[in-house]
């Protein structure tokens, strides 16, 4: 396991800049690490701040026990929970609280995930047709390679990985299941392959990588819990608390963008020639837009290469 523990943070040093006068500010500062992991950013924190109580969760029980281990020496500053990252309202009743100070989203597949091949993830590894985040959830990929229709499929390739091959692609997943050929990740990165005309295929990385990636929120329903998730946790900052979110693809970054804006509109009604009383934003937004990570981290961890990060401040009740 040391392997994994030994992964980079994405965009440490910028989380703790945006998230540091939140903290600050608090005689006794709560920060929600919503998707813990491996708990290099959590642990970062809690070493800079001496008073800071964690509220860690994450969906994946080995995640969780890999992040306790590395938590051991601030135990009695951390409450770690197997949640999904949309229950922000049971971390905080697990806590006994009801608003914290800062929150963090690091979204996607952990570094362990995509390193332990049984799980499933990776298209360059042959393994179970799995990916599922919590190993105790009944739905795996090959539940849905199994059962669900050419339409279903396509839909989900398509609307989850914005793959224009999407119709073909699922044309081949039906008629290789109907001959028992498609029972690893390898039978699956092959039929894609084959489905996707080869001038397609020379350009954009890996042909099953748009696959992989909508099958994997299918089956994870990240894109239902993060639509959840974001509201609950603006809902659940502090007057002066703040929200850091990276994401690593557009569909996660598209509604973290479209939540974001919404919530730091006035409610005046537009063409008014005055603002309202009482009707000024409640957030602001601390990036005009999204952040990508800087040249050298891009280097030195390729995992932030397709990092976008948001940040917002609440301001009023």
């Amino acid at each position: 396991m040391s392997a994994e523990v030994a992964h980079i943070p994405v965009a440490l040093t910028r989380c703790l800049d945006l998230l540091t006068p939140a903290i600050a500010n608090s005689s006794k500062p709560y920060l929600i690490d919503a998707t813990l992991g491996l708990a290099g950013h959590a642990k970062v924190f809690l070493e800079k701040f001496s008073n800071l109580h964690l509220i860690g969760i994450d969906r994946d029980p080995s995640a969780l026990a890999v992040a306790k281990e590395q938590l051991l020496a601030f135990a009695e500053r951390t409450t770690l929970l197997h949640l999904t990252y949309d229950q922000i309202n049971q971390a905080l009743a697990a806590a006994g609280i009801n608003e914290v100070d800062a929150i963090l989203f690091d979204l996607g597949v952990s570094s362990m995930q995509l390193d332990l091949s049984q799980r499933g993830f990776s298209y360059s590894k042959d393994a179970p047709l799995d990916m599922r985040m919590d190993q105790s959830a009944p739905l795996t990929a090959k539940v849905i390679l199994d059962t669900y229709s050419h339409g279903q499929l396509a839909k989900i390739i398509q609307n989850y990985g914005e793959e224009k091959f999407a119709s073909k692609i699922a044309e081949n997943i039906i008629k290789a299941r109907s001959l028992g050929e498609l029972n690893t990740t390898k039978d699956l990165a092959e039929i894609v392959k084959s489905s996707i005309p080869a001038p397609a295929r020379r350009t954009g990385g890996n042909p099953a990588k748009r696959t992989f990636q909508a099958l994997r929120i299918e089956v994870n329903q990240e894109l239902t819990i993060l639509e959840q998730a974001i509201p609950a946790a603006l809902a659940a900052l502090k007057v002066g608390g703040r929200l850091v979110v990276m994401s690593y693809q557009s569909l996660e970054d598209r509604i973290v963008k479209n939540i974001f804006n919404q919530v730091v509109k006035s409610k005046t009604p537009r063409g008014l020639p005055v603002e309202l009383p009482d009707s000024a934003a409640n957030y602001r937004l601390l990036i005009s837009s999204s952040e990508a990570a800087n040249e050298a981290e891009q280097i030195s961890n390729p995992r932030s290469q397709s990092m976008r990060l948001r940040a917002i401040e609440r301001v009023a009740a």
